[in-house]
């Protein structure tokens, strides 16, 4: 009934809403709803009493909407809004004279909501066009979506009854139930709505225990789940207005006694595990280098650089002959201001830059693409010099707002879990707090120049007698610069046995019969890493003969001479040597038993080879950062066959390019399909015969992605054209863009791809350990779709940089930009 008449009369509820706060909103009320009856003003004059409320809700909008997100303070409270709400904010305030429930649900429902979009984008997609078109088989996982329980919620279905208003009771069952919540099940003839306040009795417990529950309970409406034809599910919290301390104790004993009877739900936990379990196997394989920019004395400085092993090179290549970076005084203070100033969420620019080396030091020179661009009497001197240098590099610089308080994100099971779950719950130590405080930006560089483009600027002439002037882009060394702290990517060792630090007297004989002398460095049951007395011309795969002496004097039961080893790896010094068992069909390996035997009798003695972290938690505590900003496109390959094909997508906070137009045709839902944008023949044809052969070792290979895009078309499959090259060389493809940069849109994205190991399931451990628990066979379902994944790959939006080196005129390409702008502020 209530909702029936709220949706009867829902313009005219709207119309009064705007007249909440109105001092004379009671003469402006009756005169709207004199031709209503009694019961329907009292129903319409009680949602207006609802939504004028006073609350205090917390807003964070971060990862819902399109906009960008920034700390935003009212009456003590700070919030995150995007410039939408907090316009829709600030007006809805000053209309109701405060915070309340109207000014809550008025941000909550802006246009750029990603709620309302996919709510919008499922209506889309049920259209039966577009249902028989379009094979959505690609899961879409959203980074760092998942939330933390407060407790846990038991499945259990129990007789209630229902209190909808003072004259309407209904007998219900539960669902599940927690202390402060619960799901239950509702004919769809009973229209609830969100916030409503509903009584609940709980027959079924009543009947056997003795409640002290006069007046059932009371919930307020969370959500409605349409979930079938006979019944939605309606989740509810509890308001606490009965105050009922025994009844709390009774309900949260009952939950802890039988919850391996009737189970938890685990839905939270699951969704958890998925989104984690993808995470993992993106952070550490991206070639982008994460350095955070915090605040001191009123300048910006990079403070803490989070580095992988495809990603270090970035960060060594800005450090000079002392080991010290100068990151500080390349993105300085005037370039930060410059890029600032950008409007865009993630401000974006390309920097060029190069060294010279005068009396063993080293100088960096750099430049942007707005700098140049500038100054167009230097760009050919700058390109066409600098590029002559062994050390140029082009950069994709990305920046974007980074809040320490994204550091913590506790597990998805709640502390009564389990006895160690609140200690892992907690959040980072005042001492990482304390390093992450001042923390304002993250920075985000790719090296995207390719030895192609690279000749191209060589060919740029420019006037050597005016050499000198290049002095303006040379950058200076200061005797103590600003502290920035490398933090290594903590993650799964990916070998199988552990490695122990040991050194013993170690020879090496090749198969032309050349000895070598060396000593073992580290060892595991499978293999070796030693350290050779002079540099040695080994191959990855070559098969050596290996003798350890000093071991031998140990053991008569193993005879440690001519033990074959396959050359797995070779340090850039040629002196460094990873080694692994090889055997020969089935014959037991005599070193493989030796370090077996060994290992299991001095385990107490042996240290492990591991680096434990400088700070305890920093390196979690930036992962999570990062997670909570992701701004490119990840993917993830599975392996069909002798083939790859795209089973899930990843979509961080910022959505690139690709992200819009796949939101823009309702296709940014739980599932979708890039095959319009990379088709499984480009995947069969230009990318697995790369990457079939590829290690999880290997760094990550570069593909070129092309994409002409036409908005006008109404389908994805008509509106988008993509050629895939493994090729820098993009003549043959000058045609093809050409078409595109006349009438339609062009993106062109850097593919990176590398293969994965295992997943990571000790970051996973506690959820799947929880899982495990109550529904093993979930928990081996999880494990085996991460499992699944054999290849992870991320897209940077090169467009720019890339038609700058094309046979394009400079008016072409700025009319297609300003098409593509206008697209893409439209919907965003």
């Amino acid at each position: 009934m209530t909702e029936d008449t709220l949706l009867k009369y829902e313009s005219l509820v709207d119309e009064l809403k705007s007249y909440l706060g109105n001092a004379k909103f009671d003469t402006i009320f009756k005169s709207m709803t004199t031709g209503l009856t009694k019961p329907e003003q009292f129903l319409i004059k009680m949602e207006m009493s609802r939504l004028s409320q006073p609350i205090a809700r917390f807003i964070d909008l971060r990862g819902q909407v399109t906009g960008q997100v920034r700390p935003y303070e009212y009456e003590g409270k700070q919030h995150f809004m995007d410039e939408t709400a907090i316009a829709v904010f600030e007006q809805a305030i000053e209309r109701h004279g405060g915070y309340t429930l109207a000014v809550y649900e008025a941000v909550m429902s802006t246009d750029n909501n990603h709620r309302v979009m996919q709510k919008k984008a499922a209506e889309q997609a049920q259209q039966p066009e577009l249902q028989n078109e379009q094979k959505l088989d690609c899961q879409v996982i959203k980074f760092a979506s998942y939330e933390s329980r407060r407790e846990e919620r038991m499945n259990y279905s129990i007789k209630i009854t229902v209190e909808l208003s003072q004259d309407n009771t209904i007998a219900a069952t539960t669902s599940d139930i927690s202390l402060s919540g619960a799901k239950i099940k509702l004919s769809p003839r009973y229209q609830v709505k969100k916030g409503q306040r509903l009584g609940l009795r709980l027959v079924g417990l009543e009947q056997d225990f003795e409640l002290g529950l006069k007046n059932g309970i009371q919930y307020e409406v969370v959500a409605v789940e349409k979930t079938s034809l006979e019944f939605n599910h309606i989740r509810l919290k509890r308001t606490f207005i009965e105050n009922n301390e025994k009844f709390d104790e009774f309900l949260e004993s009952f939950i802890h006694g039988n919850k391996r009877r009737y189970k938890v739900n685990l839905d939270n936990t699951l969704d958890a595990v998925v989104s984690k379990g993808y995470e993992q196997y993106y952070i550490p394989r991206v070639t982008s280098l994460f350095t955070f920019f915090s605040l001191q004395n009123d300048k910006l400085y990079p403070s803490l650089v989070l580095t992988t092993e495809n990603n270090i090179f970035i960060q060594r290549y800005f450090c000079d002959e002392r080991k010290l970076s100068c990151l500080y005084t390349i993105l300085n203070q005037r370039r930060l201001a410059q890029l600032l100033s950008n409007p865009a969420p993630v401000k974006e620019e390309y920097l060029y830059t190069f060294t010279h080396v005068v009396a063993g030091k080293v100088y960096y020179y750099s430049a942007t693409r707005t700098e140049l661009t500038a100054e167009p009497q230097l760009s050919a001197l700058f390109f066409g010099f600098g590029s002559q240098k062994e050390s140029w590099q082009c950069f994709k610089v990305q920046l974007m707002p980074s809040h320490p308080e994204d550091s913590y994100i506790p597990l998805s099971l709640p502390n009564t879990a389990g006895k160690d779950i609140e200690k892992l719950n907690k959040p980072p130590t005042p001492r990482v707090q304390g390093m992450l405080k001042d923390v304002k930006y993250l920075v985000i560089l790719t090296a995207v120049g390719t030895d192609v483009e690279q000749a191209h600027y060589q060919s740029f002439s420019y006037d050597k007698s005016i050499v000198n002037q290049l002095k303006r882009f040379g950058h200076g060394k200061h005797k103590t610069p600003p502290k920035l702290e490398t933090v290594d990517l903590e993650y799964v060792n990916l070998r199988s046995h552990k490695r122990y630090l040991y050194k013993t007297d170690v020879v090496l004989t090749t198969h032309d019969e050349q000895t070598h002398t060396a000593h073992s460095r580290d060892f595991s049951v499978m293999g070796l890493q030693i350290e050779c007395d002079q540099p040695v011309t080994f191959q990855k795969g070559e098969i050596v003969e290996l003798s350890l002496p000093e071991l031998q004097k140990i053991t008569k039961k193993h005879t440690l001479s001519n033990l074959k080893y396959e050359v797995m790896a070779v340090s850039k010094s040629f002196t460094t040597i990873n080694l692994k068992a090889s055997r020969i069909a089935d014959n037991p390996h005599e070193g493989v038993k030796f370090f077996t035997l060994l290992i299991e009798n001095n385990k107490d003695k042996l240290k492990v080879s591991e680096e434990a972290p400088k700070v305890p938690g920093l390196s979690t505590a930036l992962r999570n950062m990062v997670t909570k900003s992701v701004c490119q496109f990840p993917f993830y390959l599975h392996k069909e066959a002798a083939h790859f094909k795209t089973g899930a997508i990843g979509q961080g906070l910022y959505p690139s390019p690709l992200h819009i137009i796949l939101q823009n045709y309702g296709l940014l839902n739980n599932t979708t399909s890039i095959d319009a944008f990379l088709s499984p023949e480009q995947l069969n044809d230009v990318i697995t015969p790369l990457i079939k052969d590829r290690s999880r070792q290997d760094p990550p290979l570069p593909f070129t992605l092309f994409i002409r895009f036409d908005p006008k078309k109404s389908t994805i499959e008509d509106a988008i054209k993509s050629k895939c090259s493994a090729s820098d060389d993009y003549a043959p493809l000058l045609l093809f863009l050409k078409k595109g940069l006349k009438s339609e849109l062009l993106f062109i994205m850097r593919i990176y791809i590398s293969r994965t190991g295992r997943p990571d399931t000790d970051y996973l451990a506690n959820e799947l350990k929880y899982v495990s628990q109550y529904a093993l066979h979930k928990a081996k379902d999880l494990e085996e779709a991460l499992w699944a994944v054999t290849g992870v790959g991320d897209m940077v939006d090169i467009t720019d940089e890339t038609l700058s080196h094309l046979d394009f005129t400079a008016e072409l390409v700025e009319q297609m930009n300003k098409r593509k702008q206008i697209w893409l502020k439209r919907l965003t």
